[in-house]
């Protein structure tokens, strides 16, 4: 026990947690080329959740070391616990805190407990398995049972506690995912993608991941298939992308049928978008005008929200105010950002005039936003605040949804059809690298300190605007293509990226 590295053949918390979460991905922890890992925010997250969950259950900073387990300390961190698995395997876990609870132990006539922070509202077994293995090693090092795990949520806001007892089910599961987990390890090549690579956003080697994807053709890659449809597929003996393209619509659909009558019905969408990936061209679906509401509009607010969605907070409302000259031309260089901040201890009246002071003083001007989260957050604000249902009405007139509107009428050559992959199509570039959601939810943290009268930088607020600002101009690139296609209703080759 201490803070030297763990050993090249042990089998880690941290490792467990990666398994749990992909397969591939622990393997990769361990074998994988460094220099193809990227850093995430989502790592950073996690600690800050982890660091307020543990600031709002302890009433003094923890101890550190093995000589604070001696001492009785009331919490403990810094301790690396090693000892043996079920069948004789070298087992490591760093257990971010230990706090003291009743028993005996060989420190004397207290005994301690593992505690972990998760993030999300549910307890899974990502966070049940790796703290079943710091429980684990835990009873070797004091000498003592461990009878139940910590689990703490809520990141300090409304801190929760669910204790997990170290129960022999519990410990059956973790003897089988060490098990399968150290066979998978021994490999010498990594196991296949996973099957529902939703999650692969958020993995520090998405990256790598996606080029064996796109060179495998893989079925994931293709916008519309989850693990649940690529397994059905695969039962039929469509294997890939190019597989797919070329299967006759008519005869899947009939194979699908088998699974429930809705999947059959998907069945003939699923090869179209296939074929128009493997040929990288774009499929009109719909001839009428995409974007109607632009054609001899004024202007256009483009709206983005960013948000916390652990507290449920949208915190801050980012619009860009983009003209339109009395020749129709529209002015990109008069665009202006006006960034609304939403703050938990303000009232949320006061957000509402805000927002309307501005959706007013543009009150013929559409409102473009990419997916629904703008119109709900917006709408529902509205309910809350008592506006009039004819004013109601007149704000959902308004709201343009410009990732419904590309559904609608255009099939394209992309696996998502995100914003991040749409905008980039065309040729739109972020001016932040790496910026994202999550890395602005960070910098949000970071800029909060701690209470209102402890703000961290300023810079961070700067980025924060920088990336929402994006994302605005981002849409815009989108909802440009749809209008200039609108113009040309006959074309559909699909233009190259960056072009017109």
């Amino acid at each position: 026990m201490g803070d030297t590295p763990p050993a090249d053949n042990a089998l880690t918390d941290r490792l467990l947690r990666s398994w749990l979460r992909c397969r591939r991905k622990a393997w990769l922890d361990r074998h994988g080329d460094a220099s193809e890992r990227l850093w995430t925010a989502h790592r950073n997250l996690q600690l800050d959740d982890q660091q307020r969950c543990f600031a709002a259950l302890l009433r003094q900073p923890p101890s550190r070391g093995e000589a604070s387990c001696r001492d009785g300390a009331e919490s403990v961190v810094g301790l690396r616990l090693k000892g043996s698995g079920p069948s004789g395997e070298p087992l490591e876990a760093h257990p971010p805190l230990l706090r003291r609870v009743k028993g005996q132990s060989r420190w004397g006539p207290f005994a301690y407990q593992p505690v972990v922070a998760r993030q999300g509202r549910r307890l899974t077994r990502e966070h049940q398995l790796p703290l079943a293995l710091m429980g684990h090693l835990l009873e070797q090092v004091q000498d003592s049972p461990v009878q139940d795990l910590l689990v703490l949520g809520g990141s300090g806001r409304r801190l929760e506690r669910d204790r997990v007892g170290l129960s022999s089910g519990l410990r059956r599961q973790l003897s089988e995912a060490l098990r399968k987990l150290g066979q998978d390890l021994q490999r010498s090549q990594p196991p296949a993608l996973a099957a529902d690579r939703r999650k692969c956003s958020l993995c520090s080697w998405r990256v790598s991941c996606n080029a064996v994807a796109a060179a495998e053709g893989h079925l994931s890659e293709v916008s519309g298939i989850g693990a649940r449809r690529r397994e059905m597929l695969m039962e039929i003996g469509i294997g890939g992308l190019e597989d797919l393209a070329a299967a006759e619509p008519d005869w899947l659909a009939a194979q699908m049928e088998r699974f429930g009558d809705q999947h059959g019905v998907v069945a003939r969408t699923l090869v179209a978008q296939a074929r128009v990936q493997r040929d990288d061209r774009v499929e009109r679906l719909l001839r009428s005008p995409a974007v109607p509401e632009l054609e001899t509009a004024p202007g256009v607010l483009l709206y983005d929200i960013e948000s916390d969605p652990d507290a449920r907070h949208d915190f801050l409302h980012g619009f860009v105010c983009l003209p339109r000259d009395p020749s129709g031309a529209w002015l990109p260089r008069a665009a202006k950002y006006h960034p609304v901040l939403t703050l938990q201890d303000h009232p949320e009246d006061r957000s509402w005039r805000r927002l309307t002071r501005l959706l007013d003083r543009f009150a013929s001007w559409p409102v473009l936003h990419y997916g629904e989260t703008e119109s709900l957050a917006l709408r529902r604000m509205a309910q809350r605040q008592g506006v009039s249902e004819s004013d109601q009405s007149d704000l959902r007139r308004r709201l343009v949804d410009v990732h419904a509107r590309v559904r609608s009428h255009w099939r394209l050559p992309l696996n998502s059809y995100g914003l991040k992959s749409v905008a980039a199509w065309r040729g739109f570039r972020w001016s932040q690298a790496g910026a994202d959601g999550a890395r602005a939810l960070l910098w949000w943290r970071q800029w909060q300190g701690e209470g209102q009268r402890r703000r961290g930088s300023s810079h961070a607020l700067d980025w924060i605007f920088r990336y929402n600002r994006d994302d605005c101009l981002a849409t815009w690139a989108v909802a440009e293509w749809l209008l200039m296609r609108d113009g040309d209703p006959d074309q559909e080759k699909a233009a190259e990226p960056g072009g017109s």
